[in-house]
């Protein structure tokens, strides 16, 4: 099992039970590693200092008993942004309709790399509206997607942030 996904499963109960749903789980770095942990309230309210400083107590206590990495590194917590990358199934869902970018693992019609429209997910495969054509990239075969900062975006987010109840797209 790789690190990254050892530590999902690590964090993941903790950061359930304490309300928080993990968004993604990095290691990088080689003079300085750092252990980056991504994770969103449940209740679709914004996340603040506090919740994170939370996490971090939670996470470094883990850390500190399971010492799943060897070495010195430094804990990052934080929230995923407007701009955010998407990184489970359901973020395909919950932010179709706004642009996005999405690097491939694998060559979809001889390219890696697109910027359009999300259209949302379909047996496991990310549908995007990129340069009027409409392509479909498998979930497993994505390197990297993320939102792109657009005013719409801006928008449905504050709308979102004003009234948790109120859909992505601003519906009710």
């Amino acid at each position: 099992m790789e690190l990254h996904q050892r530590l999902e499963a690590l964090f993941g109960p903790t950061l359930e039970s304490m309300g928080y749903e993990m968004v993604r789980v990095m290691f990088q770095g080689r003079t300085r590693p750092t252990l980056q942990v991504m994770a969103e309230r449940k209740d679709g309210r914004p996340m603040t200092v506090d919740d994170c400083a939370d996490i971090s107590r939670s996470l470094s206590a883990l850390l500190d008993v399971e010492d799943p990495i060897q070495g010195a590194y430094a804990l990052e917590i934080s929230s995923p942004g407007i701009d955010r990358p998407l990184t489970r199934g359901k973020d395909f869902e919950t932010w179709a309709g706004f642009e996005v970018k999405l690097e491939a693992l694998v060559g979809v019609d001889g390219r890696k790399r697109f910027r359009g429209k999300l259209l949302g997910l379909e047996a496991e495969a990310v549908r995007l509206l990129a340069d009027g054509q409409e392509v479909q990239v498998p979930l497993s075969d994505i390197k990297s997607a993320k939102l792109v900062l657009t005013d719409e975006l801006i928008a449905a987010v504050t709308r979102e942030q004003e009234d948790p109840g109120a859909d992505q797209q601003g519906n009710e």
